[in-house]
């Protein structure tokens, strides 16, 4: 996640720095396409090789448009003079609107999870509902499932183990899924540090799981879905949690 994520810091910085040439070559003419694959055609050029745009929208304000690089949102001019890497806040209410765009562009739709593939979890009467993608070797998973998910009352959670770290981690899903109890196996290793012990040698859904992440863009783990499809990434609080649950039901 880090190097994603520091590989599009550079990027941004060669565009930024090659503002000054920009400004330069302004005369330069808009090709047909609209405003938007201008932007996004200029993004192109001078963004490292490779880089993929996903979208290009014109914001309500100041005449910048919304450009979005993976699970980043930069903002720039018309002809891509300056970018602009940061959020933008709602002068009058102080709401943090490039963070609204990112949870609204990386919400899924829940009932499309293959909750086959996970592996449940249900605490009390199980009414509420979240997805989880955790490694088994994801210290921060182990931290939220200890401090987060094992105190979590009411609610079905769908766990879906993402192998993502080490090869480690695929031989330890494995085990996992065909132990005799996959829910117990996963709590043994995840909260009490029991090793499963199974052989990993039954068909699982593992692969395919790890195509889903890959296609929602699950870099890293943990990473939480909310009923309403909101993504939340990492090992947020109890406290955080049962806020946005309830925020998701509203």
């Amino acid at each position: 996640m880090k190097n994603r994520l520091f590989g599009l810091a550079a990027s941004i910085l060669l565009c930024v720095f090659s503002a000054a040439h920009a400004q330069e070559s302004s005369r330069e003419p808009l090709k047909i396409g609209g405003p938007e694959a201008n932007v996004k055609r200029l993004m192109e050029t001078r963004l490292k090789p490779g880089t993929v745009i996903d979208s290009v929208t014109r914001t309500p304000f100041f005449g910048l448009f919304e450009v979005r690089v993976g699970g980043e949102i930069v903002y720039t001019d018309e002809k891509v003079t300056y970018v602009f890497h940061g959020s933008v806040l709602d002068g009058k209410t102080m709401e943090n609107l490039t963070q609204e765009r990112i949870d609204k562009l990386s919400a899924i739709k829940f009932d499309d999870l293959p909750v086959a593939s996970s592996i449940k979890l249900v605490n009390g009467n199980g009414k509420r509902r979240i997805a989880y993608f955790a490694d088994p070797n994801c210290g921060y998973c182990k931290k939220f499932e200890r401090e987060s998910l094992s105190q979590l009352k009411d609610a079905t959670i769908f766990i879906y183990v993402y192998p993502i770290l080490s090869p480690d981690s695929m031989v330890k899903s494995k085990s996992i899924w065909c132990s005799p109890d996959r829910l117990k196996a996963w709590n043994d290793w995840m909260i009490k540090g029991q090793p499963p012990t199974a052989a990993g040698t039954c068909e699982t859904p593992i692969e395919s799981v790890q195509a889903i992440g890959q296609r929602m863009r699950v870099n890293a783990t943990p990473t939480i879905f909310l009923s309403n499809g909101r993504r939340i990434p990492g090992a947020i609080s109890l406290a955080q949690l049962e806020s946005a649950i309830t925020e998701a039901s509203k």
